[in-house]
């Protein structure tokens, strides 16, 4: 299974491509970023950061687009900027047929480094372990797209309400899917009820 990782951003958007292969063997084979220029007005830069998304996607006909999944921060224009980015990364990839899913970064951190609070070092680290590379990747955001699709290979969460082909998903890593599905319903419930 091919898997594209994507860590969304409008300046610099992370694209990590790895093999998911028997076992949960991963290959790398590509990692780079996307730029848009802060000079350009928000659409153009969308629309930069999409047909840069596209060609990638077309590049290397991913199984699967792994997407960070965007969360508040205390910047509402980064956040902003970052959630569209990634509305980018999630059409390019439905225009396709291609299943997205979405992963946090705590979900990242635990599937690359067994701890969900790792720093960015550790985690460039393992990426680079985990993939046989001969060095870091660099920018960060590019380590973090790999670190994506890692997660994606190796926890599956948010696969299946991504859409994800159920053929690829092993019967552990579709019985983790459904339950994170099932957990994240009994706190939607909570959420509800707690209104």
């Amino acid at each position: 299974m091919i898997i594209l990782g994507v860590d969304p951003g409008l300046t610099r958007c992370g694209v990590g491509v790895i093999e998911a292969g028997v076992h949960r063997r991963l290959s790398f084979i590509h990692v780079d970023v996307v730029r848009s220029s802060p000079d350009l007005s928000q659409d153009l830069r969308l629309l930069a950061i999409y047909n840069g998304l596209v060609e990638k996607i077309e590049r290397f006909a991913p199984d699967t687009v792994s997407i960070e999944r965007v969360f508040a921060q205390d910047n509402r224009n980064t956040v902003l900027g970052t959630a569209q980015a990634a509305g980018m990364a999630m059409l390019a990839a439905a225009q396709r047929g291609i299943p997205v899913a979405l992963h946090t970064p705590t979900e990242a951190k635990l599937a690359i480094t067994g701890n969900g609070h790792a720093q960015k070092v550790q985690i460039e680290r393992m990426v680079t372990r985990m993939l046989n590379l001969t060095k870091m990747p660099t920018p960060a955001d590019a380590a973090d797209a790999l670190a994506l699709a890692i997660c994606h290979a190796l926890r599956p969460a948010g696969a299946l309400q991504g859409g994800e082909r159920e053929q690829h998903l092993t019967t552990a890593q579709r019985q983790w899917a459904e339950a994170a599905q099932r957990s994240a319903h009994r706190r939607r419930i909570s959420a509800d009820r707690g209104m």
